[in-house]
This record gives structure tokens, sequence and C-alpha cells, in this order.
């Protein structure tokens, strides 16, 4: 995978070699042809997108890529097919050569209500764990990020990511196929760590705490978003079978809680930053993501409370200081 050959150096350059030489081979294992369905179809559509060179690249306030004039005589309307071909586009949005993807979650609002809070990135290495399409990660170069390095195992998510990789050539962003348990323990080298929307996921939560801390080096920064419910210390929800239509949500806590497990795991300056309400404007059907959303997660006649009668999604962000 030449996409990720760049890579494995700046690993080593950390002290990360025994890593490094897993990933050489890890990596092309996960994405080989037979390894899922339709990943011999999408990698033909990957090869097949047009070689084309964006007049100008936009990190920061939005992720936009080139524009349309940058197409030449390809067709937007062909290469708005070939980006289809990737459906499902649930992170986002993205804007590659005047092609608006209008993603399922507005991915850039949860960053807007990130970044206010966290530590300067400038210069830092930073994991996101279960980063989906690699969306937050540009944002975090664009924001200064010497190294950002995503997981997540949906294999359709790190081949959007790979689409859009294609275009930037950027070497300091890597999303790589794997889950939080096939991260090596106790790394201890990243300056910030990020875990959006993953705990709720993760049948214990406290372990998966622990783990992130060991990510960090002394001092470095949790950046953690989940769903949260409302209540005093010790209130946690875990949902009988599904949450929102979701099958494996296992706990989900009170922002009291929430803070109370960090402590438990040894996390200093934990502060709750923000709490909101999931809307169905932040996350909605579109024609780039066709599948049921979260109006169709909710009791059609009470939005207050999911389709199953519980409280309907509410997340909050945390930060805290690993020791």
């Amino acid at each position: 995978m030449s996409i990720y050959q760049s890579l494995y150096p700046q690993l080593e350059a950390m002290g990360l070699d025994q890593w490094s030489q897993q990933l050489r081979q890890t990596i092309p294992e996960k994405m080989a042809a037979d390894g899922h369905g339709k990943m011999a179809g999408w990698q033909k559509v990957l090869h097949a997108l047009p070689e084309l060179t964006p007049s100008q690249v936009e990190l920061k306030s939005r992720i936009e890529i080139g524009s349309a004039d940058d197409l030449g005589n390809v067709s937007c309307e062909q290469f708005t097919k070939q980006l289809k071909a990737f459906h499902p586009w649930r992170k986002g949005p993205f804007s590659l050569f005047g092609v608006d993807i209008n993603t399922e979650w507005r991915s850039d609002w949860k960053w807007n209500r990130v970044l206010p809070h966290i530590q300067p990135l400038i210069g830092r290495k930073v994991l996101d764990i279960g980063c989906g399409n690699g969306y937050h990660g540009w944002r975090m170069l664009g924001e200064g990020a010497d190294l950002v390095l995503g997981i997540d195992p949906t294999l359709i998510s790190v081949m959007q990511y790979q689409v859009v990789q294609r275009y930037l050539g950027d070497r300091n962003h890597y999303v790589l196929p794997l889950g939080i348990e096939d991260v090596p323990a106790a790394l201890a080298c990243f300056d910030s760590v990020f875990s959006m929307g993953v705990l709720y996921h993760r049948r214990s939560p406290l372990d998966h705490l622990l783990e992130l801390r060991t990510c960090l080096r002394p001092g470095g920064e949790l950046i953690l978003e989940t769903l949260i419910v409302e209540g005093g210390e010790g209130k946690v929800l875990m949902p009988e079978g599904r949450y929102a239509k979701m099958r494996n949500v296992w706990f989900i806590p009170s922002v009291s809680t929430m803070m109370l497990w960090l402590r438990r795991c040894g996390f200093k300056n934990i502060d709750c930053v923000d709490v909101n309400r999931t809307s169905i404007e932040e996350q909605c059907k579109t024609e780039w993501m066709t599948f049921e959303s979260f109006s169709d997660f909710l009791d059609p006649e009470d939005h207050t409370k999911t389709v199953e009668g519980y409280p309907a999604p509410l997340r909050a962000i945390f930060i805290a200081t690993a020791p």
C-alpha cells in the first residue's frame, strides 16, 4: 500500500519500530482485494479516478480541495458517479473539485464545538481513535498538527480516506484499517489523543479509558466525546437491547459519572466543556448516504426519545490530561 510507505519511517523515528514492522504486514492483509466483498470494486474505482492537481487546498475552515475549473476535460457527472461508488459517506462534508459531498454527519459542527477547548495542535503528534474517513484528521492538519494517525476498522471509511488523500498528497495524515485492540499497549508517545463517538461502543469503558491513557505521553491531552444521560454521579444507562437502532451500545454515563471514570483511570485536569443534543440537521440522510439516519432513530411522536423509548442522544465533550 504505497500510500502508507512514508508512515513507517515516521513511526520508527518515534521509537515505534516493532509497530512499524507489524503494520507493513497488517495493512496489506486488511486491505486485500479478497478481504471484503466490495474491496475489489472499490480499488478498481479508486485506481480509475482522474489524475487531477488542485489549484488550492483549504483544511482550516473547511475541507475544500481544488475547484471545478481544475477538472478540465473531466466530466463532473462522471467524477461524481465515481465518488458515489464509495457510498455511504458518513463524515464530512467535503468539496472535491467543485463536487460537494453532503455527508450524513455535519462533522464540522462537532469540530467547531471541540476546537476552542483543546490545546493548540501546532507541532503535535495526534492519535484519532475511531476516526471514520479521517475528516477530523485533515482539520487537525489544518490547525498545524505535525502527524495525525487515525484508526478505524470500517474498510469503506479507509477507502474514502484514500480517495481524498489521492488529491492531497499529504504525508502527515494516515487512516489505518485497525481497531483499538490492534494498537500496541503503552505507546506513551502522542501529544493528543481523540476518542469521539467510541466509548459507548466498548463493553468495558474503563478499559478503553486506560488504553487511551497509555497512548498519551505524560501531560498529553485526551479529547473524548461520548453519549451521556442526564443525572448525578453513578447514573449510567445500559440499554436492554438496541439504542437508537444501534446494536453495540453498552454504557451511557452521566457527566458526573464520566468525570468519575476519568479520575479513577488516573486522568487530571478533567473538564466537561460542551453538552449538545443531536439534531436532525446535524445527522441526516442525503444523496451521499441514503440509508436510515437520525430521524428514523427517534420516536416519531416524541423526539425527546429514541424509537426504543430511551432518552434521545445527548453528547458531551471532555478534556483531560494524562499524569
